[in-house]
């Protein structure tokens, strides 16, 4: 049997075993717990990473592009037009103030006895199709005795349909070789309107720049001009002279159901059709 000191001895080893698993075993969890801190900073920082530089938009956008636009809805109920409270004398005197740099050069329209009666029947030809147009000299003498100048001169020949709205003001604006919005004949004259003026499907209007500057009695018009094919909420500043008729408007819807590129938004509003439109020829009907 082992005496006292072989005992003694045998339990200090045995302790001396105990102190150095402990000590391992310490060590080991030390390494674990810097182990695992480091794991949770990498993965802590890969998530801000990740959060920071992630476009969580992008599927939004790439699903945006692939829905559709919603359709345009058009009137289909022609608007009647319009007839002024008073009947102008059968012929009257029309001013053409001359302007710098016109968009395509042609002359002024004659000034003296005007006609202030019948219609002129004419006809655009666009890629699209053909729109008839009937001029109403009873409605705008002047703006009828330009348009009829300007088409008897080749003036609209090639030149674009530069804007499409389809919302609230639903209609085609034409008229400026340039294409820009800008450009007119050469001559500005005044508007042709009265205050119960109201505009709708089928209406062909001049298009203006507000007053003019120089003197704010008068008008602005030109060579653009709008059709109306749908809604059209607009104040009686804008001369109408002459409708579009069913035939024609339907070329209209056509072009307008394709939409716009919203570059003139937000004011005007629309933008240049995403179906390039072009006057190929106007003509006026013998």
């Amino acid at each position: 049997m082992p005496n006292n000191e072989q005992r003694r001895a045998a339990a200090k080893r045995k302790l001396e075993r105990q102190l150095v698993r402990r000590q391992e075993r310490a060590k080991k969890r030390r390494t674990v717990a810097i182990i695992a801190t480091g794991l949770a900073v990498v993965l802590i920082a890969g998530g801000v990473y990740f959060l920071a530089t992630h476009d969580f938009s992008s599927g939004d956008a790439a699903a945006s592009e692939t829905t559709p636009p919603a359709p345009i809805t058009i009137p289909t109920e022609i608007k009647p037009l319009a007839k002024r409270p008073t009947p102008l004398a059968e012929k009257v005197s029309c001013e053409y103030r001359k302007e710098e740099n016109p968009a395509k050069q042609v002359n002024l329209p004659g000034t003296a006895d005007v006609p202030a009666t019948g219609t002129v029947n004419a006809t655009l030809k666009l890629g699209q199709g053909e729109v008839p147009i009937t001029l109403d000299r009873a409605l705008a003498p002047c703006a009828v005795n330009s348009f009829e100048s300007l088409i008897k001169q080749g003036y609209f020949d090639g030149s674009p349909c530069h804007r499409l709205s389809t919302k609230g003001l639903q209609m085609l604006q034409c008229g400026d070789p340039t294409g820009t919005g800008q450009g007119g004949p050469g001559y500005k004259f005044d508007n042709e309107v009265w205050p119960e003026l109201t505009y709708g499907r089928g209406y062909l209007a001049m298009a203006n720049a507000g007053p003019d500057k120089a003197d704010p009695k008068k008008g602005t018009n030109g060579s653009q001009f709008f059709i109306v094919y749908g809604e059209a909420g607009l104040s009686p500043d804008y001369t109408v002279f002459g409708s579009v008729g069913e035939p024609g408007l339907k070329v209209i819807d056509d072009i307008a159901r394709a939409g716009d590129d919203g570059s003139f938004d937000p004011s005007p509003g629309g933008g240049k059709p995403n179906k390039e439109v072009k006057i190929e020829k106007a003509s006026i009907v013998q």
